[in-house]
Formats: C-alpha cells, sequence, structure tokens
C-alpha cells in the first residue's frame, strides 16, 4: 500500500463562503484521519475567490485542534511571501501546540499574481538565490542549535519537518542538496515531473532530516461508484481550471453535465495537459489509473486532492481513494 495524504485548498464553492469551506476542511481531515491517510496539508493562495486558505498557518491551527494523529502542514508556505523568522514563530507555536504533527513545506511561487504580491509587501525584485537562502535561514531557525543572534521563540529546537515544494527543476535540486523531501506539483503541472524526480532522486545528499530520498506527488482523484458519475463531478474541477487559465477565476462551480464536450479543441487541449495526473472513475478505474501512476513515477507518497462541489461526494471519493490504495 503507496501511503497517502490530503492536498485541500479550503474551496470555496458557488452559493458558499469561507466559513463554509473551513468547516468542510475539518470534516474531510476528520474522515482523512478516520481512512488512515498521512497528513493533511493547506494550501498558501492569494487574492483568489475560490480558495480560503490564505491565512495558512491560522487554518493548519484550526484543523489540528479538531483532529487527533493526522500530521497537519502546509502544502505550502509561500516564502518569498514572509520573512523566515516569521514562519519559524508561526510554525514553532503550531509544533508546541500539537507535538510531532506538524509538516512545513516551503514553495518559492508567490501564490498570486504581480498585484497581489505587491499588496502583501512582497519585493518582486528577482533573485534566484533569495529562496534557498530563505529555507536554509528558516532551517536554521527551527534547528536546536541555531547559529543566528535573533532566536525564534516558539520555534527554536522544534525541528519542524521541512518540505521543498516545486513544478520546475529548481525545486528538486534545491530538496536533493539540503537533503530534504521533495514534493512535485504534479497535479496541476505535470510537464517536468520525471526530469524533477530523477534529478532529485540522483543527486540527493542524506541530511539529519532525511537519509535517503522521499517523493511525493501531486495527483487529482475524482471517485464515484461509477465512472458516470464521476466524470459529471470532474466537470467543477475542470470548470475551474479553464476559468483560472482564461483570467476568469472564481469561486468552484457544480457540475456541469456535457460541460467538456461543449469545450473548443483548446480548451480540452489545456485539460489535457494539466490535468494529465488524474484518475476519475469509479473504485476500479481509479485503481487501474493509480497504480500505473505509481508504476511510472515509482512515487514513495501520493497526495490526493479533488476539487468536489458536494462535500457527502468529495468525502466519499477520498474513501474510494483510500480503499483502492490498499
Amino acid at each position: 500500500m503507496i501511503p497517502l495524504s490530503v492536498l485541500d485548498l479550503a474551496p470555496i464553492t458557488e452559493g458558499g463562503d469561507a466559513a463554509q469551506a473551513f468547516r468542510r476542511s475539518v470534516a474531510l481531515a476528520q474522515h482523512a484521519e478516520r481512512l488512515g491517510y498521512q497528513r493533511f496539508w493547506l494550501a498558501e493562495h492569494h487574492g483568489m475567490p475560490g480558495i480560503a486558505s490564505a491565512a495558512t498557518a491560522v487554518l493548519i491551527g484550526h484543523v489540528a485542534g479538531a483532529t487527533q494523529r493526522i500530521r497537519v502542514g502546509a502544502g505550502g508556505i509561500m516564502l518569498p511571501n514572509h520573512s523566515p523568522m516569521v514562519i519559524a514563530e508561526q510554525f514553532g507555536t503550531l509544533a508546541a501546540l500539537y507535538p510531532g504533527r506538524i509538516d512545513l513545506g516551503l514553495g518559492r511561487a508567490p501564490g498570486s499574481d504581480a498585484a497581489t504580491s505587491r499588496a502583501l509587501r512582497r519585493n518582486l525584485d528577482s533573485d534566484p538565490d533569495q529562496f534557498p537562502r530563505d529555507v536554509v535561514e528558516l532551517m536554521d531557525f527551527l534547528s536546536d542549535e541555531p547559529r543566528q543572534a535573533v532566536r525564534a521563540v516558539p520555534g527554536a529546537g522544534s525541528r519542524v519537518p521541512v518540505w521543498i515544494l516545486g513544478s520546475s527543476l529548481f525545486g528538486a535540486q534545491l530538496a536533493a542538496m539540503l537533503g530534504l523531501p521533495y514534493a512535485f506539483a504534479s497535479h496541476f503541472a505535470p510537464s517536468l515531473l520525471m526530469q524533477a524526480i530523477d534529478i532529485y532522486r540522483s543527486s540527493f545528499r542524506p541530511s539529519a532530516q532525511l537519509e535517503r530520498p522521499h517523493v511525493m506527488l501531486g495527483y487529482n482523484v475524482i471517485a464515484a461508484d461509477t465512472d458516470e458519475q464521476a466524470a459529471l463531478l470532474a466537470t467543477s474541477l475542470q470548470q475551474a481550471f479553464v476559468n483560472l487559465r482564461t483570467g476568469r477565476p472564481g469561486k468552484l462551480p457544480p457540475p456541469k453535465p456535457g460541460y467538456v464536450e461543449a469545450l473548443g479543441q483548446a480548451e480540452r487541449a489545456l485539460l489535457a495537459s494539466v490535468l494529465s495526473c488524474t484518475a476519475i472513475g469509479s473504485p476500479g478505474t481509479v485503481a487501474r489509473e493509480m497504480r500505473a501512476f505509481v508504476e511510472r513515477t515509482q512515487a514513495d507518497e501520493l497526495m490526493v486532492t479533488g476539487q468536489i462541489f458536494d462535500s457527502a461526494a468529495r468525502l466519499r471519493s477520498y474513501e474510494i481513494a483510500a480503499q483502492v490504495a490498499k
């Protein structure tokens, strides 16, 4: 059985609001815990009408407080938006509240557009070395004996596990160099997947945190009792991606019968590209697709995500994914 984890964006559905999204996230985390999922991660995005997880550390604490055993973390914190010390304090606090249960995934994308980044007081000057320096500084703040004169309190000595997230070769190289686990965003940016895995595994240097490479891959699962039901549920995700890529981001829409069939060639090609790491169907279909993906990539762990409009259908999809993974 390959370990499964959950990536949640706290999606805001049409007709819903952030409060409802948070209730759905807690219900999903509790469900995932009962099903034996390893982790429940939340992603930092800003200025997105359909994503409620902007204050990621706050929401991680809320979810961790509503669960008992499952690891809860960030997938990820977009480090260029923050000072390393602030993140060390936030996650040191979470680690003190929920010992042994907090993960810290780090990405270098802003998680927003340029205007939103400026509103976050982010420096938009590009420095390719800044992200690696910030990661090393943050890890030092979390270590037992920080080299810096300033201390993160809480934070110092918490040794919160750090992951590198990526959708390009840069993150794979950095994770390998630092000896950190690597999570690739194949659920929406799969084009460099196999190259990134190869670079990470071939260049990996053992560290105090990790002795051997560990690859976790994002994977979309939209599962239902029949292929037809799953295909209809998947149209919410498909609409959301087309809307986002055509400059019309919004709340997660309800399923739309005949949606894919009505799309033009360009939109169909877009979905085939960005959602190539996706299983949509009945338990048997999802099992075959998931098995083939794991065999092709030799993933150590899958981070399942599923943008499904109906809450009960979403819980059922994660239940099916857990069952077929066994």
